[in-house]
């Protein structure tokens, strides 16, 4: 499928595939949206709530912004990292190459480190950040559990269903320790029914510029 590299209005990139009409992050802007709904509403509080090593899951790897930003913060606070990610469909290298966010977020040998690291094996970024890539989809996803916080990342509901069902969520609830939290930017009904289903404790808060609302879902302390 065709992709290309778009700017987004923070003057951050996105890439977009024109067939299907989808980017991979809002227009609005790319860092700005992965920084409010992923860092601000998921990671941020958990450096105070948690005192062992945080293990993120992240549905959806793309471009790789959401593991840069989680990569600084992870060095900001000196609270160690594991960040597991999944993707079924890796970007290229010249893809690589001409998206910014190593600019933009002064951090050019991060992102490098990131995209350059090996797949299906823990590769230490960072003292405060390790890193596994799994070219795989949620749906085959094995081997992964004892998750502090998901970062649910996947394209739409509209453009991919099978993603956002009930079913889907109570796997994705089972990987989490109790207190973990899962964080997306879809606050559709439906979305929010399936996770209800499956057992979360389900918050709409304020979404990112253009978009109302999010949604912050917990698995509780006693499940």
């Amino acid at each position: 499928m065709q992709r290309e590299i778009r700017l987004t209005a923070d003057g951050s990139h996105t890439i977009a595939l024109p067939d299907a009409g989808i980017t991979y992050h809002s227009h609005h802007g790319a860092v700005g949206e992965s920084r409010h709904v992923f860092i601000e509403a998921g990671l941020q509080a958990l450096f105070h709530s948690v005192t062992a090593p945080i293990h993120i899951l992240e549905i959806g790897f793309g471009t790789g912004l959401n593991a840069l930003l989680t990569l600084q913060e992870a060095r900001q606070h000196q609270h160690p990292v594991l960040y597991t990610a999944i993707e079924l469909f890796p970007i290229s290298a010249e893809e690589i190459g001409q998206l910014n966010y190593g600019q933009r977020l002064q951090d050019q040998s991060g992102f490098l480190a990131i995209h350059e690291a090996n797949w299906e094996k823990a590769i230490t970024i960072d003292p405060f950040f390790t890193l596994r890539k799994h070219k795989s989809s949620l749906l085959t996803l094995e081997g992964v559990n004892d998750v502090t916080c998901i970062y649910f990342d996947a394209f739409s509901p509209t453009y991919q269903p099978e993603l956002w069902t009930e079913a889907v969520f109570q796997q994705l609830y089972n990987l989490l320790l109790p207190g973990g939290v899962l964080v997306t930017y879809c606050s559709k009904s439906v979305v929010r029914k399936a996770m209800v289903a499956a057992g979360f404790q389900v918050t709409k808060i304020p979404g990112p510029w253009g978009k109302r609302e999010m949604v912050r879902a917990r698995r509780g302390l006693a499940d």
